[in-house]
């Protein structure tokens, strides 16, 4: 038996959290969210980085990873994703290599352009520009976090003779993966540098039928480029929620679906909800089947979709969308760590073949165990006498000794 590639779990924590609650409790519930991840043995947590629309609070993932890192021990943190038009790559470079160092290797660096519009309005930034700029900042980032001197001249930054101050704690840098949804951005500057594809939104059916074409994509532009590209370093993110059954299912989820779904079709700009479904919003919502509400059997069957439309990648990420209440949503996370990964991970290969094992073996087993003890019984007898031996084990004994000795002969 050969076991295959270990697939990875975590969470995208962008997050999500409607207009009607305490923020600040908000964001202490996603730093416990990943203190229970990592209770529950799961891999990764990435972070995301927003400025406006009310929902995505978080502004720097860097500083909740800070915080985060100090109540885990094993699951590793990145930021997903840094927005690169937005800061000067030094500064962000200086960040992420002193969060390597604190953390002892357990962060990540996910980079995109930037995700709402509106951030970069306010910053004035022009929209059509924020991906040239991503791609001209990561060209200086990759080097820098390697450890390498960098001088640039840019419209937009300058770096002269620039050098982090330490070299990374990782080697030769922290991990690095690029954020990609349905254009082809993202996939050509992760073939570019031979860095990680995060691709969001993979259960939509945009995201879905763009899987297969995006890493084609980007292992073109590696090869061009001289680099090559891996696919355990390929992240899929999906919508899942499960309970005990898919009626629960359904019935929890319309906690804070339906939120959810208005921030996507009335504020934020970006294609997750279609803009013309009527009727109920949150059977409307799962009629597309871009997410799997139900059973973990039912997570299983998605995830072995994924597997096959992409190819195979490295680890899948739910989407920390808090359709849930909190404890059904804690519940959701247990459900898929206690019955989905052992699936993908093959924890059970084993304990399968040892029960085959004993199993097709119990009658050997079953007389040689009541052989033993009987013969132990016989020894006590013939010692000590039968006066405290029960009939029931003197047919026992005798019941073992005719099995040991076959069926009689002619």
């Amino acid at each position: 038996m050969t076991l295959e590639n270990k697939l990875r779990f975590g969470a995208f924590i962008a997050p999500f959290h409607p207009l009607d609650e305490n923020p600040t409790l908000a964001i202490q519930r996603d730093l416990e969210l990943v203190q229970h991840l990592d209770n529950l043995g799961f891999e990764e947590a990435w972070i995301g980085e927003h400025h406006s629309a009310a929902y995505e609070l978080i502004a720097s993932p860097e500083v909740f990873i800070a915080a985060a890192a100090e109540r885990t021990k094993h699951i590793k943190l990145g930021t997903g994703v840094s927005s690169l038009p937005y800061h000067h790559p030094m500064m962000l470079a200086d960040r992420i290599n002193q969060l390597d160092h604190m953390t002892r290797g357990r962060v990540m660096f996910g980079a995109g352009p930037g995700a709402l519009s509106s951030d970069a309005f306010m910053m004035g930034i022009p929209v059509a520009k924020q991906r040239d700029r991503m791609d001209e900042a990561l060209d200086v980032l990759v080097r820098l976090l390697r450890g390498e001197e960098v001088s640039h001249e840019s419209d937009w930054f300058t770096l002269v003779n620039a050098r982090l101050q330490m070299t990374p704690y990782s080697r030769p840098s922290v991990e690095i993966a690029v954020a990609s949804q349905v254009s082809p951005t993202g996939a050509r500057a992760a073939g570019k540098h031979g860095v990680g594809l995060l691709s969001l939104g993979a259960t939509t059916t945009a995201g879905f039928n763009a899987l297969a074409a995006n890493w084609g994509i980007a292992e073109d532009i590696a090869k061009a480029s001289g680099q090559t590209m891996d696919r355990n370093a390929w992240r899929l993110v999906g919508q899942m929620h499960i309970a005990e059954t898919k009626d629960k299912a359904i019935e929890q989820v319309r906690f804070g679906l339906e939120k959810w779904i208005y921030y996507f079709r009335e504020i934020a700009n970006l294609p997750m909800v279609p803009d013309d479904f009527a009727g109920d919003p949150v059977e409307a919502y799962l009629a597309l089947g871009s997410a799997v509400v139900g059973t973990p059997d039912e997570a299983i069957a998605r995830i072995e979709q994924l597997k096959e439309e992409s190819g195979g990648f490295g680890c899948y990420l739910m989407m920390a969308h808090n359709w849930a209440n909190w404890e059904n949503t804690q519940r959701s996370y247990e459900m898929i760590a206690r019955y989905v990964v052992p699936h993908f991970q093959q924890l059970n290969v084993n304990r399968k073949a040892s029960m085959d094992w004993v199993r097709d073996n119990k009658t050997e087993f079953t007389s040689q165990t009541r052989a033993a003890v009987g013969a132990r019984i016989v020894s006590h007898m013939m010692e000590k006498g039968a006066d405290n031996i029960s009939p029931q084990i003197v047919a026992l004994i005798a019941g073992a000794a005719a099995a040991a000795q076959g069926p009689k002969k002619d």
